[in-house]
């Protein structure tokens, strides 16, 4: 069995930074749709989210890495017809965006789907009592194609909150799970839902199928490429795998040399990576992150790597936030040195920042003006005129003066 390989945190920082992407950001015009291909493919899925009190989550974990690039060069990869779809939608770490190459390592979740297994609970019951609305359903887009669901609704009461669907949207969901219908495009946030066959090409459809062990190896190595060093947990999170079935995948790993074991320093767990690891001198990145980045979505992982404990408070009432509503961290060589809660107020055509909260030992000079750039830029990027403080704290008025330095009026 290989050595185990060492690394001090900062190390494993550096690491982890460098696998995420973040190599530093690009003039606009140098951002084509191979660029943001390449970087997808590296970090393997978008997560989706539907909160879209700045931007849709899915598009900013590319700002953060390449800067003002263009959202319409997303929309072409995940949701245009033909060559330039390169992105799929499925479940990979909760909703997400993936490349189609990953379409294969994703079947056999497709088939335990159909099995009932490893999704929700409602949706397993459904698909085991409601076969007759599902085959109706499938029937509908068969025939016409791609459909919403709320143009397939029969139902006559009206919508409650949240996740009160329709049959029908019930029966499209567990479809979609099973691999037999697949998202062609959106309208608005709504999924619009057709056969693979007329949305993914043939050359991807007809691919071998992995068995469940070859996908999960494929996945986890995948994951420590990503996040360039991880514990079992860390890894298997990833792609939202079951321990029962990571574990094992692991260790075949390892066996067979694909992963080396680590320890890192601080870390009581062991931890994963690829083979021959190259660890930067520095990772000088300064970004704005999506609540749902793969940088920070494994909250365990953010506090271990980062000294950083970090909790969304969308859903927590507004007296009782300790943050704010839309908490954006800010990394900043090497740290996450600030949280800062903003939002797009595009009708009066301006980036609010609500607060901004230092991370001890806070930012210095040089850390404010990298935050005030930032802010500039994702305004900018957002087509928005402004950057607008709205935070009494002392942090904000440190970040006015930086914002000033900036053009910021």
């Amino acid at each position: 069995m290989p050595a185990t390989v060492s690394f001090t945190l900062k190390q494993a920082r550096r690491l982890a930074l460098a696998a995420q992407g973040f190599n530093g950001r690009q003039p606009p015009a140098t951002i084509k749709a191979v660029q943001l291909n390449r970087l997808i493919d590296r970090l393997g899925l978008l997560q989706i989210d539907s909160v879209n009190a700045l931007v849709r989550s899915h598009y900013l974990p590319l700002f953060s890495r390449l800067g003002n690039y263009a959202p319409d060069l997303l929309d072409q990869a995940a949701w245009s017809q033909g060559r330039k779809r390169t992105l799929f939608e499925y479940w990979g770490h909760e909703a997400s965006l993936l490349p189609l190459s990953m379409y294969p390592l994703m079947r056999w979740r497709m088939q335990r789907a159909q099995r009932g297994e490893d999704i929700y609970q409602q949706l397993a019951r459904f698909g085991r009592e409601q076969q007759g609305t599902i085959r109706r359903v499938l029937a509908v887009v068969e025939e016409q194609g791609a459909l919403g669901a709320g143009s397939l609704s029969t139902r006559q009461e009206r919508a409650g909150p949240w996740w009160d669907w329709s049959a029908e949207k019930h029966a499209l969901e567990w479809l979609f799970a099973a691999g037999e219908v697949t998202v062609a495009g959106r309208r608005g946030f709504e999924r619009l839902y057709d056969l693979p066959e007329r949305v993914i090409s043939g050359e991807i459809l007809t691919q071998p199928i992995l068995t469940e062990a070859e996908a999960q190896r494929g996945l986890l190595l995948h994951a420590a490429g990503a996040l360039g060093v991880g514990t079992e947990k860390d890894l298997r999170d990833y792609f939202r795998l079951n321990p029962t079935d990571s574990r094992p995948r692991l260790a075949e790993l390892v066996e067979a040399g694909e992963l080396l074991t680590c320890e890192v320093q601080g870390w009581r767990q062991p931890a994963y990576c690829l083979p021959d690891p190259k660890v930067p001198r520095k990772v000088l990145a300064s970004a704005l992150l999506s609540p749902f980045d793969s940088l920070v979505w494994e909250r365990s992982r953010t506090e271990r790597l980062f000294d950083f404990r970090y909790r969304l408070e969308i859903y927590t009432p507004q007296d009782k936030r300790v943050y704010g509503y839309y908490v954006l961290p800010f990394l900043h060589n090497e740290r996450i040195a600030a949280r800062v809660d903003l939002r797009a107020e595009r009708a009066a055509g301006q980036l609010a920042v609500h607060a901004v909260h230092e991370e001890e030992p806070g930012l210095d000079e040089e850390g404010m003006l990298a935050l005030a750039i930032n802010l500039r830029q994702m305004a900018d990027w957002l087509g928005l005129a402004r950057v607008q403080l709205n935070c009494p704290r002392a942090s904000a008025a440190r970040l006015r003066v930086a914002l000033l330095q900036v053009g910021e009026d």
